[in-house]
């Protein structure tokens, strides 16, 4: 049985869409390969010369859809529902949002703050376990 997660995506205090992943929804798993993917990249409106897929999302509905593509490697695995999905079984909630010019922020358990800022939390969580 592996470990669910549903990553909910937020456009101005509004939810869009929620993807549920089956498998690997844990901390350490999703959590770090969710904030992994969005460390330094920056939430735009309207996309200029020097933007890029490696540096910024135009809006939140592209951002939900980059994580999507990116995650999404196969039949299975990753699903989307619709906005206020739950109860899936799921073991955690993401919920991902952002102002533009920002960078995207992460809110799972007890932290919620900059994809950047997360990995420093999880190892000092590690650390009181």
């Amino acid at each position: 049985m592996g470990t669910k997660s549903l990553t909910v995506f937020m456009d101005r205090e509004q939810e869009t869409v929620v993807m549920y992943r089956q498998m690997d929804g844990y901390l350490e798993g999703h959590g770090k390969d969710l904030a992994d993917f969005l460390k330094g990249k920056k939430i735009i409106n309207g996309i200029g010369t020097d933007d890029d897929a490696a540096s910024a999302f135009n809006g939140m509905s592209c951002l939900a859809a980059s994580v999507v593509a990116e995650f999404k490697n196969g039949i299975g695995g990753i699903y989307l529902y619709p906005a206020g999905t739950r109860e899936c079984g799921e073991d955690y909630t993401y919920v991902i949002s952002g102002k533009t010019g920002e960078q995207p922020t992460i809110a799972v358990e007890d932290f919620n703050g900059k994809a950047s800022d997360y990995q420093a939390w999880l190892d000092n969580r590690d650390d009181e376990e």
